[in-house]
């Protein structure tokens, strides 16, 4: 799963994804990486990978008290509050054309976050997260002619049947909101790539991020007026923003400086799989042996995709 960055290379993304700083700021790149620092690279992008579910894990332990839209709200805010201060984006003198993109991000931010912590909700953190996983592949594959992306995604297809077991008693609104996030990181993916071609940097993250606080405050003032919050569930919800939002960041920008983008990609298509674990073990939400198998023939469908851009990038 990619997404053109700032520089106008692709790179993986998450939710929301990294930016690349750009390498010659930073002295180091994936190019001239040793292998000790490749190694540690990977290990970066499996441990962003483990947070953003962990802290997803811990938001919805907080949906009791305040629901998906409180996690959401208190996210959103204690994203803007890191993110802004560190990269201090200006809002002011910002073209129309810059403008659009933003908005649109954040939007889309919005609608993301929340259909998928309305999907955690009501069908498993694991289940969830899987079937968002087909937003950032259907944009992989689209337009591709290649018969092994054609097959890739079928094998999706038929993982997202044998994943969800339609019948009687299934879900249909829960998985519903997880295609919605589907759509909304797929289109994240799109409009970032747009954004990256006006802002340097992380500039336009963290634009959409301030934007999209902006939004959410008023939000969550009726909303917690009406959801009176505990301190736990307010922690639980903050941790949740600095695990799935902030660390991912940070790791992310880290790693894409030792592993081309590619290769990060194939790591972090493991991300179903600690989504599955983090449910089962914070969560006590169990996979059935089918679901486990309809997780791995997505989480297959993603490796394949991304690892043939990782061998065309060493041709």
């Amino acid at each position: 799963m990619t997404v053109t960055t700032a520089g106008g290379t692709d790179a993986p993304v998450r939710t929301p994804g990294p930016v690349a700083v750009p390498a010659a700021r930073s002295g180091l790149s994936s190019a001239t990486a040793s292998p000790r620092q490749r190694a540690t690279g990977i290990a970066l992008a499996l441990g962003s990978s483990a947070s953003n579910q962990a802290g997803a894990a811990l938001g919805a332990l907080a949906f009791p008290t305040i629901g998906p839209v409180g996690v959401v709200a208190v996210r959103q805010l204690v994203t803007a509050l890191v993110l802004v201060p560190t990269v201090r984006p200006r809002l002011r003198g910002l073209r129309s054309d810059v403008w659009w993109p933003v908005v649109a991000l954040a939007c889309v931010f919005s609608l993301m976050n929340l259909s998928l912590y309305a999907a955690i909700d009501r069908i498993g953190l694991g289940l969830a997260v899987v079937l968002e996983f087909l937003g950032p592949l259907a944009v992989a594959i689209a337009g591709s002619r290649r018969a092994a992306d054609v097959g890739c995604a079928v094998l999706a297809g038929i993982g997202v049947v044998v994943l969800t077991d339609p019948g009687p008693a299934t879900d249909v609104l829960g998985i519903a909101l997880a295609l919605v996030a589907a759509v909304g990181w797929a289109c994240y993916i799109l409009l970032n790539r747009a954004l990256g071609q006006r802002l340097p940097g992380i500039r336009g993250t963290a634009t959409a991020a301030a934007v999209t606080a902006a939004a959410w405050l008023p939000v969550a003032v009726v909303w917690f007026a009406w959801h009176a919050p505990t301190i736990s569930a307010l922690a639980l919800a903050a941790a949740c923003g600095l695990l799935s939002s902030v660390v991912p960041y940070v790791s992310d920008l880290l790693s894409l400086r030792r592993v081309p983008a590619p290769l990060f990609g194939t790591v972090a298509s493991v991300g179903p799989v600690w989504a599955a674990l983090a449910g089962t073990v914070a969560l006590h939400q169990h996979l059935a042996v089918a679901q486990w198998i309809g997780l791995a023939m997505i989480v297959l469908s993603n490796v394949v995709v991304t690892g043939r851009g990782l061998l065309a990038s060493r041709r």
